[in-house]
């Protein structure tokens, strides 16, 4: 089947028409990349897969991967273009218990996820119940320090909320006592592409997005904006481009951070 591209769906063919799409891509792939020192022969839970694209990379070394979504449409995408004896995808409605018995993961992932989940404090607690002791959680959502202004809400239609060091922290705290934050930057020309289309858009949706406006309708003016941008835009061929993921890094304290890198162990 073919998947509606959403804007918040890595499907890779999508992603190669512009220098700002591509380096969303080589993003995505530099997270897969770090997480493979804690999917090695692991059993992993891809906690929000999407396309499955990631599920399928971290298949080829992990000993199992499970990968949930909620999105029917996506696991469908999923089962038909990503298959391996040691990858299975599920599809589970939000909110609802996680359908593994306590304890079957060393490793679960969680990547651009959190910043649209409503109750994370079900959401993490479910991690926790089926991490094995000692296993780790890698969780990496936007830093909102270079996307938003500090009072305003997230421009991104599909987010509820966008987390700083300090706020993921303390929400993740809540339930893992053991958290460290790592930041994603990269090289100078390559992150400058995303930070000029994050300062952009963060200006050019300021009137949505203020603070004291109902989520309802800040998702329905940009709702809006989006339709009116994507009737201005077409697909563009694939292209080539002179960067890849090797350019990007996450480290503690990376400057300016465009992802925030959460490794919690239980």
């Amino acid at each position: 089947m073919n998947l509606e591209p959403t804007g918040e769906r890595m499907i890779v063919e999508h992603y190669h028409s512009s220098p700002e799409d591509y380096v969303i891509y080589v993003m995505h792939i530099a997270t897969y990349n770090f997480a493979e020192q804690f999917t090695k022969d692991k059993r992993v839970l891809d906690y929000g897969c999407g396309s499955g694209y990631g599920a399928a990379r971290i298949a080829k070394n992990a000993a199992h991967v499970h990968a949930v979504d909620v999105a029917d449409d996506a696991i469908a995408h999923a089962r038909e273009h990503y298959t391996a004896d040691n990858l299975d995808f599920h599809c589970c409605a939000p909110d609802s218990r996680l359908p593994f018995p306590d304890q079957s993961f060393d490793t679960v992932l969680s990547f651009q996820v959190f910043e649209h989940i409503e109750e994370t404090a079900h959401y993490l607690s479910e991690i926790r119940r089926v991490l094995a002791p000692g296993g780790h959680l890698l969780l990496v959502t936007p830093d909102r320090s270079t996307r938003l202004l500090p009072f305003q809400s997230p421009w991104n239609r599909w987010h509820i909320r966008e987390y700083s060091t300090n706020s993921l922290r303390r929400t993740l705290n809540k339930v893992f006592p053991d958290v460290q934050i790592q930041h994603m930057s990269g090289r100078q020309d390559v992150i400058a592409i995303e930070l000029r289309r994050c300062a952009k858009v963060k200006w050019l949706t300021l009137p949505f997005t203020l603070p004291f406006l109902p989520r309802f309708l800040r998702v329905k003016l940009l709702n809006i904006l989006h339709a009116l941008k994507s009737k201005r835009e077409s697909s563009g061929s694939s292209q080539q481009f002179n960067f890849d993921e090797s350019q990007i890094t996450i480290a503690p304290n990376a400057h300016p951070s465009l992802n925030l890198v959460a490794v919690v162990r239980k």
